[in-house]
């Protein structure tokens, strides 16, 4: 009996062990993706005007802009409930990440790369909201989306079609 006893334990130890290290490598290849795939340029304040933020992936301060189509400011992606991603599942973060929806039915902004994105394994685009899990939550909400006939609260970085851009005139000196 004893010895069944100590079996028991030793299996429980190493399934709880087991389980924290595929946990921990979950995290470490959201880490990895996240950083390879670049989100912290967007969806980090201050990254487009040059300044260190310690709010890493807090939602930008700068949106894009799409003639005829609006503004919109990358969102907070850390996990505070008010501003951020906190009281998305799991899975709506993959599905924001993979399909361009978010949990109320609004498609991404364009300038979202989800159609990229959409070619993650169902496995990766979980360890992404795994390790946007373990961030310090931010409490920044950003303003927007702003439709075409509205002035954003922000700067903003437009995106033009080319005939645009050739007759672009900069200011005078």
């Amino acid at each position: 009996m004893r010895v069944l006893v100590c079996a028991a334990v030793a299996a429980t130890c190493l399934a709880i062990t087991s389980t924290a290290s595929a946990r921990e490598n979950q995290v470490a290849r959201g880490r990895y993706l996240v950083t390879i795939a670049g989100c912290g340029d967007c969806h980090t304040p201050g990254h487009f005007l040059g300044r260190k933020d310690p709010r890493f992936l807090g939602g930008s301060d700068v949106g894009f802009g799409i003639p005829g189509v609006g503004v919109f400011v990358a969102p907070n992606l850390t996990p505070d409930k008010a501003t951020g991603l906190g009281t998305w599942t799991n899975q709506q973060i993959a599905d924001a990440i993979t399909k361009g929806v978010r949990p109320d039915g609004r498609l991404l902004s364009p300038i979202m790369p989800w159609k990229s994105f959409a070619h993650l394994t169902h496995r990766d685009a979980l360890a992404i909201a795994a390790y946007l899990r373990t961030l310090r939550p931010v409490v920044h909400q950003v303003p927007g989306p702003f439709g075409p006939g509205e002035v954003p609260s922000v700067p903003v970085m437009t995106v033009v079609p080319p005939t645009l851009y050739a007759t672009f005139k900069p200011p005078p000196k």
